[in-house]
């Protein structure tokens, strides 16, 4: 059998999407294979997982059954990666006796050797070994696909936090940061190829460290020329410190967004998560990034129903959202998840989940509109990365704040910063119009 095509599914977070980007530009250099945007063109089947909520692990194994029909028909080689393959292993063989390969999240690097070992008719191999440093970040990876003028950059993997409701540190292993001159290395060919924005992932961005810290990185990579936005997720709030707040307003480079994670506005469920902060802790933290940087734009991470989480928990969690104003959030229902010390415990009756989450999502959209609708009027620098999918003869772009905006505008601006002046305020979305002076 001769290898041609492949196809990556990807499910979960930006560091899943750009493990699949690691792996396509593998496929591509190693193997000469070439990326085909459905399942049933492709020789070679890949799903990248995540296991940190119930439902998308169990999407996974729906997705990996949808594939056996390709299997039969045209003997498909199917793989999966990631979280779940870190934490099921050779099992999931064993569930799926179809797919051929698990490869853990410290893994990567190996899978061509893997399917040259599987077209030598040698199946259900499994790597999920943890290593002290990860040859996996090391992969230089091309651009996102947009307009390719964006592109992730992983500078650390793992975690060393412990919450009690996360599986990350169990499926990602213990935090390894990333050589930092090798970080340079990948921003700087990334910036020859034409990307504008990058985006630095990690599990905890605050807590890098190779001979060099997180602020001091963010100030190199500031000095790159050709890259004109930073960004980075995700934090931790007990991590997050003046350091970073001064170099985010030392430069117009470094977006004047974060994502802070709160998961809880109760002092009593956040000692349960332990998540090694109060909510006192986090305004702090909040009220010094809002009076070095006004203007600055707070997302955030919610968990509902966790174990023990009363009404009145769940209200503190509602005055928070008040208080701080996020310009969007994250929210979820508890979900147990294996190894992790609340795994057997979960005691908020499903439906009153369900209804504090619809609570929490309603209160929200209302802030987030009125964020949106508040910007009318307002002039922003907008990176413009293509063709709107669902306005037709309209461009689209981000903020600096990461929010879309929607306006008209000549197919030259695409990969370009135009000022627009912002005309409506939608739930998800922004409309505007170009405004005289373009940058």
């Amino acid at each position: 059998m001769k290898l041609k095509t492949f196809h990556i599914k990807t499910f979960g977070c930006q560091m899943n999407e750009n493990d699949s980007l690691q792996l396509a530009t593998l496929l591509e250099n190693k193997l000469g294979l070439i990326s085909v945007d459905t399942p049933d063109k492709a020789d070679l089947v890949i799903i990248n997982t995540c296991s940190v909520r119930e439902k998308p692990e169990k999407k996974v194994f729906s997705e990996a059954g949808r594939l056996l029909k390709f299997k039969k028909k045209k003997n498909t080689i199917i793989g999966i990666i990631g979280c779940v393959a870190q934490e099921y292993g050779r099992k999931i063989m064993e569930r799926a006796e179809y797919v051929d390969f698990v490869a853990g999240t410290h893994n990567i690097h190996k899978i061509p050797e893997i399917i040259k070992k599987i077209l030598k008719n040698k199946r259900h191999i499994s790597e999920t070994n943890f290593y002290n440093s990860i040859p996996s970040l090391s992969i230089f990876t091309k651009p996102c696909d947009t307009a390719e003028i964006k592109a992730f950059v992983s500078i650390m993997q793992g975690c060393n936090n412990f919450c009690s409701y996360c599986i990350v540190p169990f499926v990602r292993g213990r935090e390894y940061s990333r050589p930092f001159q090798e970080i340079i290395d990948e921003i700087c060919y990334l910036a020859s190829l034409g990307v504008k924005e990058i985006t630095l992932l990690g599990q905890n961005v605050n807590s890098y460290g190779d001979k060099i810290t997180f602020p001091e990185l963010l100030l190199k990579i500031t000095e790159i020329s050709g890259i004109e936005r930073i960004r980075f997720t995700t934090s931790h709030p007990k991590d997050f410190n003046k350091d970073i707040v001064d170099a985010m307003k030392s430069s117009e480079k470094i977006c004047k967004q974060l994502h802070l994670p709160l998961q809880s506005g109760s002092n009593k469920i956040l000692k349960l998560m332990n998540r090694k902060y109060t909510k006192e802790e986090y305004l702090e933290k909040v009220e010094m990034l809002k009076e070095n940087i006004p203007h600055i734009k707070l997302t955030t991470d919610i968990i509902v129903g966790f174990p023990h989480e009363s009404r009145k928990d769940f209200e503190e969690t509602l005055n928070m959202l008040k208080q701080v104003k996020y310009l969007s959030s994250f929210s979820f229902v508890y979900s147990p998840r294996p190894f992790t010390k609340y795994y057997n415990i979960d005691n908020v009756p499903v439906e009153e989940k369900k209804n504090r989450l619809a609570v929490l999502q309603k209160l929200q959209k209302e802030i987030t509109l009125k964020h949106n609708v508040d910007s009318v009027g307002k002039i922003f620098k907008i990176l413009v990365e293509g063709q709107s999918k669902k306005r037709t003869g309209e461009l689209t772009g981000r903020t600096e704040d990461n929010r879309v905006v929607n306006f008209k505008g000549d197919r030259k601006l695409i990969g370009n910063f135009v000022e627009v002046e912002i005309t409506e305020g939608f739930q998800n979305s922004l409309k505007g119009k170009t405004y005289e002076k373009n940058f």
